[in-house]
């Protein structure tokens, strides 16, 4: 039986979105290709006429995940991003939680084609929220850029940090506090009060 294009369009859709989760959650070698049609609720044979390879798939995915926290991102001020992100349930929701945090460790052993997906998400990330750092008038034109590169990196770092430690570890959840409040006292327009009040 054909399918229409709205129909294969759409399939092609719900790939992409199952790919992206089950990426976050297990890396892009802990899913196979048959796992991933599965759990889209298609036959492997399938995979084929949507993509070209698993890597392809990957880069799209992470593409549309990148593009889905920037959408948030673009909601956010920079404590709120930060209030946000260094977060247990960030930390805890590797699924639908940021794909920097989940994948940039398998995104580096990757093909350049893929790298470049990240660095076009993480550029995007910066220059949104570079925009938004508070910032005086007289400070240099790229001051922001600066501060949120050391934000972001501080960000995914800690996320990452945390989930390598077991689910109930101490040490996860002081990670996680430790960097938060150093990122909100940090910010000039936030004080060292409000940063600890928001632990």
């Amino acid at each position: 039986m054909r399918v229409s294009k709205a129909q294969a369009q759409a399939n092609r859709e719900h790939i992409v979105e199952t790919a992206s989760e089950l990426f976050r959650e297990r890396g892009f070698d802990g899913v196979g290709v048959a796992d991933l049609m599965a759990a889209a609720g298609f036959t492997h044979g399938g995979f084929y006429k949507h993509f070209g390879s698993k890597a392809d798939l990957m880069a799209e995915a992470s593409a549309n995940s990148l593009g889905r926290s920037l959408a948030t991102a673009e909601t956010l001020d920079v404590k709120g991003f930060i209030d946000l992100y260094v977060s247990r349930e960030h930390r805890d929701g590797r699924g639908d939680g940021c794909t920097m945090a989940a994948l940039c460790g398998d995104a580096a052993r990757q093909p350049d084609e893929l790298k470049a997906t990240f660095a076009d998400g993480i550029e995007r990330t910066l220059q949104t929220l570079g925009a938004k750092y508070p910032t005086d008038t007289e400070a240099a034109p790229d001051a922001a850029r600066l501060k949120m590169i050391g934000l972001l990196a501080q960000a995914v770092g800690a996320v990452m940090l945390s989930r390598a430690c077991p689910d109930d570890s101490a040490l996860a959840d002081e990670i996680l506090a430790v960097c938060h409040a150093q990122m909100l006292a940090s910010l000039p327009l936030v004080s060292e009060d409000e940063a600890e009040q928001s632990e």
